[in-house]
């Protein structure tokens, strides 16, 4: 379904939303520059995200983060860890993944090699970073990859291709169908397609996609 209406309504719910969006994006952009335990706290937060609420994910973070468990010096034992989210689904596997991530904490959070070097970087840059983050980090893979690095400022180009929005893309005809799964090649190909979609709409990716979020959630949140 693709109808004048549905169109209209969508950029109607962005002219709506936008100051809103800009502001949130603005936030994303600003995280950038924060120290690396707040960049590897997103890096973490996404690792919790499957099949699980943002909100919940969150709230599991800053628990975290108050029992001093997601410091780049921390020992704790992945048991430790999922006491402290048993909010989130599947925490014993999520656990055993913040703990591996500590590897990639200086690689990724610190290092001018990481996303403190991507700042200013070209898109194909930080899809290339995006792609390679998937493949090194247990636990992620492009949905989650492209979700941390929309939440430091660096998701202008990259699709979060999660439930909310391939809804949303089934919706207006950019796919037709809502897949089991997503391989990385079938992922690409989608991105681009939500990509053109964007741009013939006018309104940039990374803004769709939280008119989409807010649109099936009532709120703007990460």
């Amino acid at each position: 379904m693709n109808s004048r209406a549905d169109i209209a309504a969508i950029k109607k719910n962005h002219r709506l939303r936008k100051g809103a969006i800009q502001k949130r994006i603005a936030e994303f952009r600003r995280k950038l520059s924060s120290p690396p335990d707040d960049i590897f706290a997103e890096l973490c937060f996404c690792l919790l995200t499957p099949q699980s609420k943002a909100k919940s994910c969150w709230a599991a973070i800053e628990n975290l983060k108050s029992k001093k468990l997601l410091s780049r010096d921390c020992r704790a034992p992945a048991s430790a860890l999922a006491a402290a989210i048993s909010g989130v689904r599947f925490q014993n596997n999520k656990s055993r993944y913040l703990v591996e991530a500590r590897g990639h904490y200086d690689s990724v959070c610190r290092s001018p090699s990481g996303v403190k070097g991507l700042a200013r970087a070209k898109a194909s840059a930080i899809i290339k970073f995006r792609n390679e983050l998937a493949g090194r980090v247990k636990g992620y893979g492009f949905k989650e990859a492209s979700h941390f690095l929309r939440n430091v400022g660096l998701g202008r180009n990259l699709a979060i291709l999660d439930r909310h929005i391939l809804k949303n893309l089934v919706k207006f005809g950019v796919i037709k169908e809502i897949p089991d799964t997503i391989a990385p090649k079938a992922y690409v190909k989608m991105e681009e397609k939500m990509r053109l979609f964007s741009a013939a709409l006018k309104i940039p990716m990374d803004e769709l996609d939280l008119v989409f979020w807010s649109e099936e959630t009532g709120e703007i949140f990460k």
